[in-house]
């Protein structure tokens, strides 16, 4: 890890680990400490955000609290000495954001710099979202569990050194690691990030993409060249959630979230997390044996832990992420006329980012039915 990561990192896990019960720091600075963390490059120091909202969540998730800890507290796991709690991920999309995951792999780090994204999430988000949450217990939307924010500026805050919010979410790859301690070099577990590909993407569709590189054009959204095999029961589940969850994100005016697929043979998926297929007369409401942590009972069969193809053959999980670029905040509508003043010369379309929240979520919709196969 650089210094950069290692000190990110750092900070964030002693938010979690030192906080009151009001989401404050435990520890109040000097006003000399004060003075001087304003010249910090990466440090921050954080408060969590609606504490008390995202406590009532996890206990809604069945997340018991010391389990929760200790997934940041490397005295409380069995890890080798000097491993870092939080360990960083590659880059993985256009957002600048910066990624880790817990050293157990149950959790993932992800930070929100631009401000209008963690705006828009904490003041018209974060609500919703909450409620919906706690209603919808097979959410495909992302499980949230905590919202980081800075409590000061600093220099690294200003030039983009360090990133003033992040959000911890449930890892849907949870086991992966696993997996690959067992020795076998052969790749078992593929993801796609899964967007409606037919929004005008300016490094794709501009000069058939020769103006942007191979790594520019590798951080588009991915394509799934195959088909979700589900039971009639466990394709209808899939479609009425997809279309809850899109009515939430329409209903706040959210564009561009994505659909992470997880697919895995069922002779490598975690034995604990798989689900069987819903029959005819079973609903999503129904207990199932308990699972590993963080995906603790009780809780209903869901695409988090693991639902079995139609043909026994794979497991396939599924979450909904991403959802936090909204039309109305002035940066969505400044790209908006950007690209209106483009299709004036070269007629192109809306991007996935300037499109409205409805048009977005019909996309959406049509896309996650074309990727479904159903077999009776």
């Amino acid at each position: 890890m650089s210094r950069r990561e290692t000190l990110i990192a750092r900070s964030i896990v002693y938010a979690i680990l030192h906080t009151n019960d009001d989401g404050k720091p435990a520890r109040n600075p000097s006003l000399l400490g004060r003075v001087l963390r304003l010249f910090y490059m990466y440090w921050l120091t954080f408060r969590l955000v609606r504490h008390d909202l995202f406590k009532a969540l996890r206990g809604v998730w069945g997340i018991q609290d010391g389990d929760y800890i200790a997934s940041f507290n490397g005295k409380k796991q069995k890890q080798k000495k000097g491993k870092p709690t939080l360990m960083p991920m590659v880059d993985m999309g256009y957002s600048g954001s910066t990624f880790f995951h817990t050293s157990d792999s149950a959790y993932l780090v992800k930070s929100i710099p631009r401000h209008f994204e963690h705006n828009f999430f904490k003041n018209d988000m974060l609500l919703p979202y909450a409620d919906h949450m706690q209603t919808n217990p097979s959410s495909l939307l992302v499980r949230i569990t905590d919202f980081l924010e800075s409590t000061h500026k600093s220099i690294g805050v200003v030039i983009g050194l360090a990133p003033s919010h992040h959000i911890i979410m449930e890892n849907i790859m949870y086991g992966q690691d696993q997996e690959a301690q067992g020795g076998d070099a052969a790749p078992k577990w593929e993801s796609w990030d899964l967007k409606p590909t037919s929004y005008f993407f300016p490094e794709r569709d501009i000069a058939g993409g020769a103006l942007a590189s191979e790594a520019t054009l590798s951080k588009l959204a991915d394509e799934f060249h195959d088909k979700i095999r589900l039971s009639e029961a466990d394709a209808a589940q899939f479609t009425l959630q997809v279309e809850k969850d899109t009515k939430l994100l329409a209903d706040c005016n959210a564009v561009d979230y994505s659909l992470f697929l997880v697919r895995i043979p069922a002779a490598n998926a975690p034995a604990a997390e798989v689900q069987p297929s819903l029959q005819a007369d079973q609903t999503s409401a129904e207990p199932i044996p308990p699972a590993q942590p963080p995906f603790a009972p009780p809780d209903p069969p869901s695409w988090r832990t693991g639902v079995l193809s139609s043909d026994g053959k794979e497991v396939y999980r599924a979450a909904i992420l991403d959802f936090f670029w909204a039309k109305h905040t002035a940066h969505a509508k400044a790209m908006t006329g950007l690209v209106r003043g483009y299709n004036l010369i070269d007629d192109q379309g809306p991007m996935s980012i300037t499109t409205d929240s409805t048009e977005y979520r019909d996309r959406f919709l049509k896309m996650c039915e074309e990727y479904v196969e159903v077999q009776k």
